[in-house]
């Protein structure tokens, strides 16, 4: 088993589900804990929270109709702006809480402050079973992220947390994919580890089993699960952007959940005991 102290001035980055996000107490007792003894250990982080379930809620509230194609939300000006109010105000001053509970300086934000996270707008895509290339409105494509503003407020002792929406030179903002936030800021910043932290524990061969956990997946293993049909659904994208990422750097990408409540921690030190972790062979 590993030591924090051999990850001392690494980067963990560390993604939080939106559903998560909703019980402040219990986000601070496993995310916010993980998160305090990384940063004890001279650990840099950032963590990347979602919204979708938040999202999804306002906008029945508010009379809209929510479209998703392939597991991402097609967003429009209405839409858009329902993110904003969810990712940068009721799931950021969440996650807020809870890590200042945990004793954890963090400056909750999205990616559009200062650049962090620029994008372009995703032109449309072929979609596997759409009659025609997909429009997802006003959805961002990752161009850019500010390496070099996350290690100036990482060696400060701040711990950034981002919202997953980007933004332009141009003052244009998009929706991006939280996973895919995750990912992209945790390849350019050359993570030791990507901790996706969900409501699910792994990669599961049977989904309603947490018992059938696969603790340690290389890339060939993962691409035969999914040619299986043992990965399927939502968690095809995930691992396939996980897969990606280990390519561009990162060490280990772990899929875990809070169960029980030091699982993040357990993950970190021992990898694929509470989760799946993904390495490159």
């Amino acid at each position: 088993m590993t030591t924090l102290a051999e990850y001392r001035g690494r980067w963990f980055v560390v993604k939080i589900g939106g559903e998560l996000a909703q019980d402040v107490g219990r986000l601070s007792r496993t995310v916010g804990a993980a998160v305090k003894a990384f940063l004890d250990a001279g650990i840099k982080l950032c963590v990347v929270h979602g919204g979708g379930p938040q999202a999804t809620d306002l906008a029945k509230r508010l009379g809209l109709e929510t479209k998703q194609v392939a597991g991402q939300r097609v967003t429009d000006e209405a839409t858009l702006e329902v993110m904003k109010m969810t990712l940068a105000g009721q799931v950021s001053v969440n996650v807020a809480s809870a890590l200042r509970l945990s004793g954890v300086p963090a400056l909750c934000t999205t990616g559009v402050s200062a650049g962090l996270v620029d994008a372009s707008r995703r032109p449309p895509v072929v979609v596997a079973g759409e009659p025609a290339p997909v429009d997802y409105g006003l959805v961002g494509d990752i161009a850019a992220v500010n390496v070099t503003l996350l290690e100036t407020l990482a060696e400060r002792g701040v711990v950034v947390a981002l919202g997953s929406l980007a933004g332009d030179a141009a003052g244009r903002v998009f929706n991006v994919n939280a996973d895919t936030v995750a990912t992209r800021v945790a390849g350019r910043l050359r993570a030791a580890k990507l901790l996706l932290v969900s409501n699910v524990p792994g990669v599961l061969r049977d989904k309603n089993d947490p018992s059938t956990r696969i603790p340690r997946l290389t890339p060939a293993e993962a691409k035969a699960q999914i040619g299986a049909g043992v990965i399927q659904g939502g968690m095809i994208p995930k691992v396939e952007e996980s897969l990606a990422m280990l390519e561009e750097g990162i060490d280990a990408i772990h899929i875990v959940g809070l169960s029980p409540e030091s699982a993040i921690l357990d993950e970190a030190l021992e990898p694929g005991r509470r989760g799946t972790v993904f390495v490159k062979g």
